[in-house]
């Protein structure tokens, strides 16, 4: 026997249309991955391990941190196309030899094995951090907000706003001369990837955090580190 259901006959069980449909899942974080490389150890190219990703329907976001001259094109396993996310942020009191910049590849492509690579052109064999992180069931950036925070024990990036549910991301990018730290993010936040513990030979540490928010709001993270330095930030709202 076949059931006919007409939109009057739905609204009078309290539903219409769209809501008598399943709910298209929002965004979630997906896999992710952190390369560091400390410094003399690194290869040409830089390729992050492996992950498996969803076959579409997401947003991967990476960053390139390390010598300013290793600034190759990103390259992925799946040919995504990698756009400069803002701009790259040159780390005090070492001169303009390094800096981090950050990647988005939208409407991505993965699968099994993915990785993320990128050649170093400067300084082959120098130091360099890669996170690579997917992002499920989204399609843009809706916002994201870059700042330099001066060394204290607490540092806070900016503000953004996001206009329903989002997964946002954050990076801790210490400028500090040191090879053993902490770094903790608060306001709801996760670690979820890290490269605090450095060589012997030296690294760029770096911290990704994350936070799944289910409404509309304004939302920033406070990053508590020690041994106190500064640190480039960024926080980033996908949708």
């Amino acid at each position: 026997m076949r059931l006919l259901f007409s939109i009057a006959a739905l609204a009078a069980l309290g539903l219409s249309g769209p809501a008598a449909m399943a709910t298209e899942p929002g965004p979630s974080l997906g896999a992710h991955v952190f390369l560091g490389q400390g410094e003399g150890l690194g290869t040409d190219p830089a390729v992050t391990p492996p992950m498996d990703t969803t076959a579409t329907g997401s947003v991967l976001i990476a960053f390139n941190a390390g010598y300013a001259s290793n600034d190759g094109t990103l390259k992925d396993t799946y040919g995504n196309r990698w756009k400069s996310l803002g701009r790259a942020m040159t780390y005090a009191n070492y001169g303009e030899r390094f800096d981090v910049k950050a990647y988005v590849a939208l409407a991505a492509k993965g699968g099994a094995g993915h990785t993320l690579s990128i050649a170093k052109a400067g300084e082959p064999r120098g130091e360099l951090s890669l996170p690579f992180i997917e992002v499920r069931n989204a399609t843009r950036v809706q916002a994201f907000a870059q700042n330099y925070a001066d060394a204290a024990l607490e540092v806070a990036s900016k503000e953004i706003t996001v206009d329903g549910p989002a997964t946002l991301l954050a990076f801790w990018w210490g400028d500090g001369g040191v090879k053993r730290m902490t770094a903790t993010p608060g306001d709801g936040f996760t670690l979820i990837d890290s490269f605090l513990q450095l060589p012997d030979e030296s690294g760029v540490q770096g911290a990704v955090a994350w936070r799944q928010v289910d409404k509309a709001g304004t939302y920033q993270v406070h990053w508590t580190a020690a041994p106190v330095q500064g640190a480039a930030l960024w926080i980033i709202a996908i949708r």
